[in-house]
């Protein structure tokens, strides 16, 4: 049904609204039939490169290249009916006086079929996402995650080459942002079409993800599989928007001790004073990132959760000391917040042992989980990891 997948490219793509830069010279490249998700805060970008992208909006500089085709180049600016390609929104966008299948149908109108292929093929995309038994029903009449269903076969059905994704899944509670996330990458992988979708969920990105783009303030700070992203960011905002527990100063001992396993190097840190303090701050192994690797001084090491380690208190092998602040319930087993000193805290750490509140507990890090960069640059407060952060 569907075209093959087309390659996109943007080079150079600037985006100013009066004085305030929303995209600022954006070069990405996407393979066809690549799901690519734009992953950033609010004001990274994201949304403003996906309308460029989608011909609501024209750049202020630069050029998009859609296939073969050249749809945005300076004056040159060709509107979204003719960039072959189909956008699912946040809300749904749906007509409201037309039913299911009308919604569905409207979108296969410039294939300029007859009546009877076209009633058979939006009956065979509404089949597809669950829908077939309520094509007569008005988008008042269905729920989020059934109009959220039909946005999606209207999308699919036309057979284009790309398909965006405006954040369609804000609007779903957390069970069914589940449930469609997996169909709309099934859904989109079995078209064969690339896929541009913005979000700002991490755990959501790389579900997704064949390659994942970093936004920050207009600029695309790093790009490719959701693996590397994760196990060697480019730079602390990275890391920090892709999962951490939290941050530790650190003394950089100096002189590498190996390789971990993304190949990055492993130096020795010490904990610095005030964090976890106990009888002694062992030292450890952290995957050196960028211009960390052999400068002895300050650094900050990010910790993801999932390197943590809750040993008892005075544990031999742990490396440093904490309280533990909250526990949460996940049906798997406990999350936990830890305190290490003043304003230095680790939240999701899971154990399949529930740790009380006030519990004293040894923390081992594993060299993976500890992502060392040069200086002493810490999160601030306004935006560090809480105790809220286990109801997340």
């Amino acid at each position: 049904m569907s075209e093959a997948g087309i390659a996109v490219e943007l080079r150079g793509a600037r985006k100013r609204y009066g004085t305030k830069t929303a995209l600022d010279g954006v070069d990405l490249a996407v393979e066809p039939g690549t799901f690519c998700v734009l992953l950033g805060p609010s004001g990274s970008g994201k949304t403003t490169l996906l309308r460029c992208l989608a011909g609501i909006e024209r750049l202020t500089e630069g050029r998009i290249v859609l296939g073969d085709r050249l749809v945005a180049d300076g004056p040159s600016h060709e509107p979204p009916e003719r960039r072959n390609l189909a956008m699912v929104f946040q809300d749904y966008a749906l007509w409201p006086h037309l039913t299911a299948a009308r919604n569905v149908e409207f979108a296969v109108g410039r294939l300029h079929l007859g009546r009877g292929e076209a009633a058979a093929r939006v009956e065979g995309m509404l089949g597809r996402v669950g829908l077939a038994h309520l094509a007569h029903r008005y988008p008042n009449e269905l729920s989020g995650g059934e109009q959220q269903r039909v946005a999606l076969a209207r999308a699919l059905v036309g057979g284009t080459g790309l398909l965006l994704f405006d954040e369609p899944l804000s609007n779903l509670d957390a069970d069914l942002r589940e449930r469609m996330r997996i169909e709309i990458g099934t859904l989109t992988r079995d078209a064969g079409t690339t896929a541009v979708y913005i979000t700002h969920d991490q755990a959501e990105a790389f579900a997704l993800a064949d390659v994942v783009g970093v936004l920050r303030d207009g600029r695309l700070v790093q790009f490719g599989p959701p693996e590397e992203i994760y196990a060697r960011p480019a730079t602390p905002f990275v890391a920090r928007f892709t999962g951490l527990a939290g941050e530790l100063p650190v003394e950089v001992l100096g002189g590498a001790e190996g390789h971990g396993p993304s190949g990055q190097p492993l130096m020795p840190v010490r904990p610095a004073a005030g964090c976890g303090d106990g009888p002694e701050r062992a030292t450890l192994l952290a995957t050196a990132m960028g211009a960390a690797h052999g400068i002895p001084g300050a650094g900050t090491v990010l910790v993801r959760p999932a390197g943590v380690q809750l040993l008892p208190a005075g544990h031999p092998h742990g490396h440093v000391d904490a309280a533990v602040l909250d526990t949460a319930y996940r049906g798997r087993g406990y999350d936990h917040a830890l305190e290490l000193g003043p304003g230095l805290q680790l939240v999701g750490i899971h154990d399949e042992r529930r740790w009380a509140r006030g519990d004293r507990v040894r923390v081992r890090l594993a060299p993976a989980a500890c992502l060392l960069f040069a200086g002493a640059e810490r999160l601030g407060a306004a935006t560090a990891p809480t105790v809220a952060a286990l109801s997340g």
